[in-house]
C-alpha cells in the first residue's frame, strides 16, 4: 500500500468522523479517515443500521443506515481518501506534521490528527450459556429485522439494545421473550414503557441458562431466581449484552484518559501536538455522548485543527450555509 499524506488524518469513520470529513473539505483541506471496520458507519453499520434514531437535529426519526448513507453522501464532497479494515498503530510527531502508522504498513502523515473512534474497537459481552451457538440462532447484533420474520425470539439484557431490537422485532416476529438479570432497565425510560405496553414477555430476575437444539436452536432454557428453571420454543436468540471496548494503540501514545475516553480542551485539543478528539471518545466536565454532541465537536475540532496547519487560517470560517 503506498503511504499518503493529507492535511487531516481522521481516526473513525462513525458519524462523528464522516461529518468531520465534510468539515474538513469545506474548510478546504484534503482528508484521509481510517477505521479498523471494513464498512463506513461504526457502530451504526455494524450493530443497530434499522434502529431508529430519534436526537440528530431535523430529523424526527432516522435509521440508521439512512443516517449514514447521507452522511457518507456529505463526505464525498471533501472526495476522502478512506483507508477501511485497518487500524491505527503508531504514532510520530515530525516538526510540522504527524505520522500514523497502520497494521498494513501504510503510513499517513498529516498536518494533524482527529481521533473520532468513539468507544474503540469494540466485542460483545458472551452470554455464558451460549458457547458454539453463534450462527446457529444466537447473535449479538441485529443488523436486519427480515431474518426474524414469524420466529419465536428471546433477546437477553436490558440496556437500550435489548429494548430496542424487542420493540422492532415484536411486530415482525411471532412472539418476543426479554431476559434480564434484575428487575431495574438502563434503557431509556420511553422505549422500555413501549415494551412493557406491547406484546413481548418481560422476564426478570432471570438468566439463561441453557441454548438447546440440534443443527439450529430450538429451545431456550430460563432460570429465575427462586423458581423451577422453564423452557420456551426459540429458533433466534439475540444477546444484546453490551460490549467490551478498547482503544487498543491508542492507549500508549500518551494521550491523556480518563475511563477509557480522551481528554479534550474546548478545542478538542488532547495533550499531545496537532491531536484532537471529538465524538463519543471525548471526556471533558459536563460530557454529553450523543451523536448531536459530536457533529458540534467535529466542527470545533477541525476548525482549531485548520489553524494548526495554516497559521494563517482562521478558526471561524463563515457560515456554510449559501446566500
Amino acid at each position: 500500500m503506498d503511504d499518503v499524506t493529507t492535511d487531516l488524518l481522521i481516526i473513525g469513520a462513525g458519524p462523528t468522523g464522516l461529518y468531520s470529513a465534510y468539515y474538513a473539505g469545506f474548510r478546504g483541506m484534503s482528508v484521509a479517515v481510517v477505521d479498523s471496520l471494513p464498512e463506513l458507519g461504526g457502530q451504526i453499520t455494524a450493530m443497530y443500521p434499522e434502529k431508529a434514531i430519534l436526537d440528530v437535529a431535523g430529523f424526527p426519526s432516522i435509521k440508521g443506515r439512512d443516517l449514514v448513507e447521507g452522511l457518507v453522501a456529505q463526505a464525498a464532497t471533501a472526495s476522502p481518501t478512506y483507508l477501511l479494515d485497518r487500524t491505527a498503530t503508531t504514532l510520530e510527531h515530525g516538526e510540522d506534521s504527524v505520522t500514523i502508522t497502520l497494521d498494513d504498513g501504510t503510513r499517513v502523515t498529516a498536518g494533524a490528527v482527529l481521533i473520532t473512534s468513539g468507544i474503540g474497537k469494540f466485542s460483545p459481552r458472551p452470554l455464558p450459556a451460549g458457547d458454539d451457538w453463534v450462527g446457529r440462532g444466537m447473535e449479538f447484533f441485529v443488523p436486519s429485522f427480515a431474518p426474524y420474520a414469524g420466529k419465536d425470539v428471546v433477546i437477553v439484557g436490558g440496556g437500550d439494545s435489548a429494548f430496542d431490537w424487542a420493540q422492532h422485532l415484536e411486530p415482525v416476529a411471532k412472539s418476543v421473550t426479554l431476559v434480564h438479570r434484575r428487575d431495574a432497565f438502563r434503557a431509556h425510560e420511553r422505549t422500555v414503557a413501549a415494551v412493557k405496553a406491547s406484546s413481548v414477555e418481560i422476564v426478570t430476575n432471570a438468566q439463561v441458562t441453557a441454548l438447546r437444539g440440534d443443527a439450529h436452536l430450538e429451545e431456550v432454557e430460563i432460570s429465575v431466581d427462586g423458581e423451577e428453571p422453564r423452557v420456551v420454543e426459540a429458533q433466534a436468540l439475540v444477546a444484546a449484552l453490551g460490549f467490551i471496548a478498547d482503544l487498543g494503540a491508542i492507549q500508549q501514545w500518551g494521550l491523556v484518559t480518563e475511563k477509557r475516553h480522551v481528554v479534550v480542551d474546548s478545542a478538542m485539543r488532547t495533550n499531545l501536538p496537532r491531536v484532537f478528539a471529538a465524538g463519543d471518545i471525548t471526556d471533558y466536565p459536563g460530557k454529553v455522548r450523543l451523536i448531536a454532541v459530536g457533529f458540534g465537536e467535529a466542527a470545533t475540532a477541525v476548525n482549531n485543527a485548520a489553524v494548526t496547519i495554516d497559521p494563517s487560517a482562521h478558526v471561524f470560517p463563515g457560515h456554510s450555509s449559501e446566500g
